[in-house]
């Protein structure tokens, strides 16, 4: 290539002088773009001499790096590339202006491996560059999604404060004057306190179910491992449900005996919120006189706690979306206000907080049902699967579905 270094110092000046007019057709830039073009064919004479591309790659890192040819013609974000192209352009036209075809051949393809190169180190950086700025976004996002993760709990927190508080105030001064009504034998005055009582324990009920609702959905639901038994689980969801059970003369029948006495661990408060809320459906939707019946069954790893009733049953078409948020069954014109009457009213959140729950713990639950009729009442079964452990799950089970942006360090950990 000694003939090509030759030749590039015999045309030192016009190769500078027509690169630099190519790539500033504004002539205040091209003072700032001569220094560019110059470093680079300084480059390819240092190659043509000793065929070390060493002072290549320094002039494209620090192109790279500066983004000077930003002040050029070229739209910054065209990369370096179309900047190399120019630069060969130049450098062709004037080999091709040589009087000797032949020593224009040998010139031009001296200086092709040379750009070869330019070209695949250039396409290099940019990809190297590009990896580097995905990175810094794909950062910058998951810390704006750290924040916006932080504020909806912190929003939670706040919304659960502030909508109990008041309600605990309110049940704090009616139990007073429970006691007030009471001692004066008002009875008039006792039945309208207990119907405020109702309508309160109700609202109680439906911001907490909203709370937890919204802790499910983002993903915020923390899990406390303890030792569980299942089948005192169910007793305690019996012995409470007992009295709305007996106003509607609905037996509830349990098959202990199927029902495992081993313990497993789990959280005892949200188990206890999806075993309760999965009961109550089938209550519901269960017409007076009817049968719940719970019964159990060992499976690999599992217990599968079936929940079946006597009651009006479950289209096909409803099997899956009835644990989804805000569904219900029915004309919600002829729900009645009551929790627990036939085909009771409700915002339509129970299973699907029942299925939130149940999935945080690694279970699974669905129903079954021949089909939806008020008349022949095929009734339903609904199946929750609890995983049975023989200690606490790690901490990757503390976390409901176990955010994959977040870092070890920032998962909750179970107390």
């Amino acid at each position: 290539m000694a003939d090509l270094a030759h030749w590039l110092e015999t045309h030192d000046d016009d190769l500078i002088r027509l690169a630099t007019a190519e790539l500033s057709p504004q002539e205040v830039l091209r003072a700032t773009m001569q220094p560019v073009v110059v470093a680079f064919y300084g480059a390819l004479n240092y190659t043509a001499q000793t065929n070390s591309y060493t002072l290549l790659h320094a002039v494209l890192i620090n192109w790279s790096r500066s983004r000077a040819l930003g002040d050029s013609s070229h739209n910054e974000d065209s990369g370096l590339a179309p900047i190399a192209a120019t630069l060969k352009r130049v450098l062709w036209k004037l080999i091709r202006a040589e009087p000797n075809s032949n020593d224009a051949l040998e010139l031009i393809i001296a200086a092709e491996n040379f750009f070869i190169e330019a070209d695949q180190y250039i396409a290099r950086l940019e990809s190297e560059a590009m990896a580097v700025e995905a990175k810094r976004k794909l950062d910058a996002t998951q810390e704006t999604i750290r924040r916006l993760d932080k504020s909806k709990s912190d929003f939670i927190a706040v919304a659960a404060h502030e909508l109990k508080t008041p309600l605990t105030l309110i049940e704090g001064y009616l139990n007073m004057l429970k006691s007030e009504v009471t001692d004066s034998g008002n009875q008039t005055a006792l039945l309208m306190l207990g119907g405020i009582s109702g309508g309160t324990t109700r609202l109680r009920e439906i911001v907490e179910d909203m709370i937890d609702v919204s802790m499910i959905d983002l993903k915020l639901l923390n899990l406390h491992f303890q030792p569980v038994w299942i089948h005192r689980m169910v007793d305690i969801v019996g012995f409470d449900l007992a009295e709305p059970m007996k106003q509607r003369s609905i037996k509830l029948v349990v098959h202990r005996a199927d029902i495992t006495d081993r313990p497993t661990y789990a959280d005892s408060e949200r188990l206890y919120q999806a075993i309760h809320k999965v009961v109550s459906n089938a209550i519901k939707y269960t017409p007076d006189g009817g049968t719940v019946t719970i019964t159990a069954r060992e499976l690999p790893g599992f217990t599968d706690l079936q929940i079946r009733d006597t009651g009006i049953g479950i289209a096909a078409e409803n099997l899956t979306r009835i644990f989804e948020k805000f569904s219900s069954m029915g004309d919600v014109a002829l729900h009645s206000s009551g929790k627990i009457k036939f085909k009771g009213g409700g915002p339509g959140l129970g299973l699907a907080i029942a299925k939130g729950f149940v999935e945080a713990h690694g279970g699974s639950i669905w129903a079954e049902s021949a089909g939806f009729d008020e008349k022949t009442l095929p009734g339903s079964t609904f199946h929750v699967m609890i995983p049975m452990r023989a200690a606490p799950p790690g901490d990757q089970m503390a976390v409901l579905f176990n955010p994959p942006d977040l870092t070890e360090a920032e998962v909750p950990k179970p107390t």
